[in-house]
């Protein structure tokens, strides 16, 4: 008998072939009107929720009741999900609407080892072939079809083992997630109040040790070069990686420049095209698209771009991430998105950057520190980020690997 490549130790019996019959019968268990909408569960997001609006009372009756431990067949269609999918309740007792067919367990089990095996597309995606069939932007589910499907079980002891793993994988991937978000949070917040806005001279919030007024420019004082990459087409001068980075629009991803789709050009492109090289400091925005946002350049390495405004900071008068953040202020990027306001395509051009007005403050010393307070925060919202993939990855291994 085939058994899972991961095991933990201690478990060598061969996994069983079991009917669904053997795991799980159809529930028609009605409510009898003792359950509220309180208790109504969302089997897509599987959470309760209370404001679905219901006619009558009484058409609560009709709803199914939905217990800890039974699963519901959802029939959308998705790229994730082909034939539909299962859902298992892990969150309490309740009840889900008529629609959904609702099975529930008659052997002993473990909740969270069905939790993502009956939710695993790897190991579902033929017997559902074999037990739904096509209708309107779904696929409904064939009971019988499916209660004589066939799957591999380890012991419950084992169930436990592997179940409990995976739940914990996934309460750290939550929590990496929730700091994630807390943090950019706070630093859309930060954003806010570290900067001036509506003319004002100071921010609301400040670091202790400093008082004097900022002071007003316009970008193009405190910028050594502002200008706009290559623009226009150059697939005649991709090459292979050994060529030079060309970042476009979809590499700016509002912290730093990521590398998916990298293109690279050839290094006669890149000599001929001066204007649009990249230098460590540079500050990109977007001309098309999510356009607006400020990404620093800090890589050494030599890259060129496309389609992309370049602003060159005068080192002696700014912090180029201070200044970063500053375009990024809600002031600073309420005004560019004027610049494009009402156009068919929303395009930033230099002119009008150039005189985009920003308040710094003179001393030298105050920009660095903001800089350095925003430059933690992007680095805890990307420390978190980093590790929420890295366990996404090896979640998506461990469910490849721990089942047959």
């Amino acid at each position: 008998m085939e058994n899972p490549k991961i095991r933990f130790k201690g478990f060598t019996k061969d996994w069983e072939q079991r009917k669904f019959s053997e795991l799980y019968a159809r529930s028609s268990e009605k409510n009898d009107g003792s359950i509220g909408m309180d208790k109504n569960i969302t089997v897509a997001t599987m959470q309760f929720k209370n404001d679905v609006k219901v006619s009558t009372t009484e058409y609560l009756k009709t709803y199914y009741t939905f217990k800890l431990g039974d699963i519901a067949f959802e029939g959308h269609q998705s790229k994730e999900f082909r034939y539909g999918r299962f859902v298992e309740n892990d969150i309490g007792n309740g009840i889900v609407s008529h629609i959904f067919a609702v099975f529930r367990p008659i052997q002993e089990y473990d909740l969270y080892f069905w939790k993502y095996a009956i939710n695993n597309e790897t190991l579902m995606q033929r017997i559902l072939a074999r037990s739904t069939k096509a209708s309107t932007m779904m696929h409904d589910l064939v009971t019988n079809d499916f209660l004589n499907e066939t799957f591999l079980v380890p012991s419950v002891k084992e169930q436990k083992q592997i179940g409990a793993f995976l739940n914990k994988l996934d309460n750290i991937i939550t929590l990496h997630q929730r700091k994630c978000e807390q943090t950019k949070k706070l630093k859309k917040y930060m954003l806010q109040k570290m900067f001036p806005r509506n003319g004002a001279k100071v921010p609301e919030i400040r670091f202790d040790g400093f008082t004097y007024d900022w002071e007003q420019r316009k970008l193009n004082e405190v910028a050594e070069k502002i200008c706009v990459g290559f623009v226009g087409t150059c697939e005649k001068f991709y090459t292979d990686e050994s060529g030079i980075p060309m970042y476009r629009t979809g590499n700016l991803n509002g912290l730093s420049l990521n590398r998916d789709d990298l293109k690279y050009v050839t290094n006669e492109f890149h000599q001929h095209n001066q204007k649009s090289q990249l230098k460590a400091g540079d500050i990109l925005i977007a001309r098309h698209g999510d356009s607006g946002k400020a990404v620093n350049y800090e890589n050494s390495e030599e890259a060129n771009c496309l389609n992309i405004v370049i602003i060159r900071p005068d080192f002696k008068k700014c912090n180029y991430k201070f200044l970063t953040n500053c375009i990024n202020s809600p002031e600073c990027q309420k005004h560019i998105k004027s610049l494009s306001a009402g156009s068919t395509q929303a395009v930033i051009n230099t002119s009008e950057i150039e005189k985009l007005g920003v308040v710094i403050p003179a001393n030298i010393d105050e920009q660095n520190r903001i800089a350095r307070y925003f430059s933690t925060l992007d680095n805890l919202i990307t420390l978190h980020q980093r590790k929420c993939d890295e366990l996404k990855k090896m979640k998506k291994y461990m469910l490849q690997n721990m089942f047959i």
